[in-house]
């Protein structure tokens, strides 16, 4: 019996080994968590994809190549309205943002909880950017040419000579003076 027993004391695992597989038991359960987030935040902005699919069929055809829409499932899903604006969910989950990427950062155009105000907002951002797109079709910009640059303006062989000249009187009393002071 009592060598029963030591086996059986021998057979339990260390403090240390109960603690790392409830760690690891603990981090599959957050992962598994994590995951059904994601899957939430993914079906949320394909409700909100189907809602935009009125605005994206009154579209002209001549102008569709403008907008890629696109749902993209990576760590953060994310609904591209264009190549600059997207929709992501907010840190709660729930909340939708329209973003739009600009050269200064990240800007906020609509945030909201419910899907009507965003599919607003993007109806107004895809109109705005209709309207520019026409004004740059019908002003072509202005070509801007560069003026020529004119050359800096060459010494003459007088100037030449004379900084020559000057060089080596220069050099000669620095010359003379070195010599004068280590002499003494």
């Amino acid at each position: 019996m009592d060598q029963d027993g030591q086996a059986a004391e021998d057979r339990r695992p260390s403090p240390l080994k109960e603690a790392v597989r409830a760690a690891r038991i603990e981090a599959a359960e957050r992962s598994a968590v994590i995951v059904e987030l994601r899957d939430a935040e993914a079906a949320r902005l394909e409700i909100l994809n189907e809602a935009l699919d009125p605005v994206f069929s009154d579209i002209p055809a001549e102008h569709a190549d403008l907008f890629d829409r696109g749902l993209s499932q990576g760590s953060v899903p994310r609904l591209w309205i264009d190549m600059v604006a997207h929709v992501a969910m907010g840190r709660d989950k729930r909340t939708y943002r329209l973003l739009h990427d600009t050269a200064y950062g990240r800007r906020v155009l609509a945030e909201s909880t419910e899907t009507g105000p965003i599919v607003e907002a993007v109806t107004r951002y895809v109109a705005r950017r209709l309207i520019a797109r026409e004004q740059a079709l019908v002003s072509p910009a202005e070509v801007v040419q560069p003026k020529p640059e004119m050359p800096p303006p060459q010494p003459s062989r007088g100037e030449t000579v004379l900084s020559f000249i000057l060089g080596i009187v220069v050099g000669a009393i620095g010359l003379f003076v070195l010599g004068v002071y280590l002499t003494r």
